[in-house]
């Protein structure tokens, strides 16, 4: 029910987005304009069934300009708004595609019910996870038990059951919705601690404006990998040269090298000439070596009727001749079964060859991960088993690698909790049990799509991944295409610390630990125990505070900016002290001259630890006291008091404390801390110390703590919420007899 356009990735190669776009080109090609266009002059019903057609045809692209046109003369048509979404999903276009399934949603939900889920799913793809836990909480919410049918005689309409969903289906549905609300709260929490490497897009050498895909290190020197977006003028094996008209844009294989003396650089890439392994007429790829590097295995694909896409596995032995002509791998299944992205590994002391297949018999559904056993007394394989529960799903998983160093094998599933549509997962074990079967996290995941991990074979565990993510060579759109993406394996950088009682030096317990950046991301960290653990990445400077009602919290800080990717793991030790709010705190070293209001340059590093420890102390909210010397009258010295409070308060504010969190209040010359005159002469050292500001802590509100714990249940809302609820409660409660408000020391003298 849930299948999109990507079936047509996992049955191999190349996908309809590419033909439909060079279908369109040559379209605009042959009428340059609108008024060119036959097809343009219709009819609205005739126009409407020509747009039906290109999207039954999978010539979404095509079908995209034709509903714009009826769109225009027809504009809160749900069903055009439907099919506009439909098609700008399917070439995975994720912004218009999630605004037309929510307009959609808003106009007719009852003949439309799945058009609040598939418009969550588009703001999913698109980072926006708030956003979709929104639509997906409606879509649960909002669905009648029963779904209505669209009356329509379209067969579109009547047939699909994006428009026509059984009770039974919405339930599934609705668990499906709860999957992918569980998926967006672990990308929120995985964008905030991120794994440590970088993410490097291949560059204009190997990617193009169409998909590249099925990358394969040859050690650390070369980069094999199947493209269509460089067929323009290929030799084939035979000697012909074909144009891109006549091989219609078929997957080939091709090689780049390393640039010498660059990190991850390629040399522009040639055909891979090796075994002849190109076919002119057909799809290839998803090549790879035998671990003893004497069998070549590889996918021809052949598209069939109504865009069907078949694949079979091939595999080509070479011997003191060269490489001998590639024979097809029985591996059975029933008739149009695919079986593709072979991976050939040694698994304890066999090797064992992996491939997803769609096959129906003892599928767990859609594409899953199968195995055989390769015989070595003839290298024949063993009846094809399925990699079990735990690791396929009702949905597709597909692109199995399998790394023997570590004993884990990877692979690609858009059927469990995920930051996108497909992500990467890892799992212990093989061939047929496994355990600890987890997403491999941000930024190796986001958003968008993710396929083909692979390790390089040798050195440091850097990788290769394909995505359609932002930063991608794109044709059509920024997300419509697949590049080739290197991950960068980062030092690992820990900070492990503690938060400590300054009163009695012992462990706080019930403390949310914050991490914040010089840009101002935050991470935080529950500890229930006093203990926190905080990931880090290169090139940032971290501040560390804790955060829990009634204390006010120390800082630590750590810098990383100076570690180079090439420097080994690091662990650094911080300790944090929570101490209990005192009403009232004095602040060193904030003087004015006489008769001024205006502070003077000594001040500045003491009201930047006041800025801190406010920063430090979200929840807290100060009045600030100012105070002059005796001479002058007591109204005048009011007032100028008054300025300096005053002039605090702005400093505060321009350097980022909330100004709702300050309170300026002058004082005069009440409250002298020292003597204005000694054996009546004046003591200008008294006189300094009288020009002066304290700070009186009026406030600690819990709304104000944590924006956002990732550590707690419930997204940010929620939880927000949850702090709403805690404090009009306590504001609510009634004083106890006898309680007064604290005196104000200052006024009563």
């Amino acid at each position: 029910m849930r299948k999109n356009w990507l079936i047509l990735i996992l049955a191999a190669i190349l996908v309809s987005i590419q033909y439909d776009s060079n279908a369109q080109s040559q379209q605009r090609e042959k009428y340059r304009s609108r008024a060119n266009d036959p097809y343009s002059k219709l009819s609205y019903g005739k126009k409407l069934r020509y747009a039906d057609d290109l999207y039954m045809q999978g010539s979404y692209f095509n079908a995209i300009d034709y509903y714009q046109q009826l769109k225009a003369i027809d504009e809160r048509n749900p069903y055009i708004s439907y099919q506009l979404a439909d098609c700008y999903r399917l070439t995975r276009d994720y912004v218009p595609a999630a605004h037309y399934y929510l307009e959609v949603a808003s106009i007719d939900i009852e003949n439309f019910p799945l058009s609040t889920y598939y418009g969550g799913l588009m703001l999913k793809q698109q980072g926006e996870y708030q956003a979709a836990i929104a639509a997906f909480n409606q879509f649960i919410t909002k669905n009648k038990k029963i779904a209505k049918k669209d009356e329509s005689t379209n067969p579109l309409v009547a047939n699909d059951p994006d428009r026509t969903v059984k009770p039974k289906e919405m339930k599934d549905y609705k668990k499906y919705a709860q999957n992918e609300i569980a998926g967006c709260v672990m990308a929120i929490s995985s964008i905030k601690d991120p794994m440590p490497v970088t993410m490097v897009n291949a560059g204009p050498n190997v990617n193009t404006i169409r998909t590249e895909l099925s990358p394969y290190p040859l050690g650390d020197s070369a980069l094999l990998f199947s493209t269509s977006g460089r067929n323009n003028g290929y030799i084939s094996s035979g000697g012909a040269t074909y144009s891109a008209d006549e091989q219609h844009n078929n997957e080939k294989f091709f090689i780049s090298q390393k640039q010498k003396g660059y990190v991850d650089s390629f040399q522009w890439p040639v055909p891979f000439y090796d075994g002849g392994f190109n076919d002119d007429r057909m799809h290839t790829g998803n090549g790879c070596y035998s671990p003893g590097g004497d069998y070549f295995y590889f996918t021809k694909c052949q598209e069939g009727d109504t865009m069907k896409i078949i694949c079979q596995i091939y595999r080509s032995r070479f011997d003191a001749t060269g490489w001998l002509p590639a024979e097809k791998i029985d591996l059975g299944g029933e008739e149009g079964t695919s079986n593709t992205n072979p991976f050939v590994a040694r698994v304890g002391k066999k090797d064992v060859l992996y491939f997803s297949s769609n096959r129906k018999l003892q599928s767990r559904g859609g594409y899953d991960i199968w195995y055989s056993v390769i015989d070595p007394r003839n290298n024949s394989f063993r009846r094809p088993q399925n990699c079990g529960k735990q690791i396929n799903t009702k949905e597709d998983e597909i692109t199995p690698y399998y790394d023997s160093r570590v004993q884990k094998l990877y692979f690609a599933s858009n059927g469990r909790v995920s930051l996108g549509g497909f992500d990467i997962y890892e799992a212990s074990g093989g061939p047929s049990r496994y355990t600890n079967v987890k997403n491999m996290g941000y930024p190796i995941n986001t958003s968008a799509d993710e396929l083909y991990y692979i390790k390089d074979p040798v050195g440091k565990p850097d990788a290769y991944v394909v995505s359609n993510r932002i930063g991608s060579f794109a044709l059509k759109n920024p997300t419509c295409c697949n590049d080739i993406w290197r991950i960068q394996q980062e030092p690992r950088l820990v900070v492990i610390g503690k938060v400590l009682s300054k009163k009695t030096q012992e462990l706080e317990p019930q403390t949310v630990v914050k991490m914040v950046d010089q840009k101002g991301e935050m991470n935080t960290y529950n500890s229930e125990d006093g203990n926190f653990l905080f990931n880090m990445a290169r090139g940032h400077s971290y501040v560390i505070t804790g955060d829990k009602p009634g204390y006010t919290s120390s800082r630590a800080s750590v810098s990383t900016m100076e570690i180079k990717r090439s420097d080994p793991d690091d662990t650094v030790n911080v300790t944090i002290f929570l101490d209990s709010i005192r009403n009232s705190f004095s602040v060193s070293n904030i003087y004015y001259d006489y008769d001024k209001a205006t502070l003077r340059p000594e001040s500045v590093a003491s009201l930047d630890s006041v800025v801190n420890f406010l920063k430090d102390n979200p929840s807290i909210s100060v009045e600030i006291y100012s105070y002059t010397d005796s001479k002058g009258t007591p109204e005048y010295n009011l007032a100028l008091s008054q300025r300096r409070a005053q002039s605090v308060l702005d400093y505060l504010e321009k350097n980022g404390v909330d100004r709702g969190r300050l309170t300026a209040k002058g004082f005069g010359q009440k409250n002298a801390t020292a003597p204005n005159d000694v054996n009546g002469k004046d003591n200008p050292e008294g006189r300094q110390l009288n020009r002066r500001t304290e700070f009186r802590i009026v406030t600690d509100l819990p709304t104000r703590r944590v924006l956002y714990n990732s550590a707690m249940p419930g997204s940010m809302d929620q939880q927000e919420k949850n702090l709403r609820l805690q404090d009009e409660s306590t504001d609510d409660e009634p004083a106890q007899p006898g309680a007064k408000k604290p005196a104000d020391k200052d006024e009563d003298n």
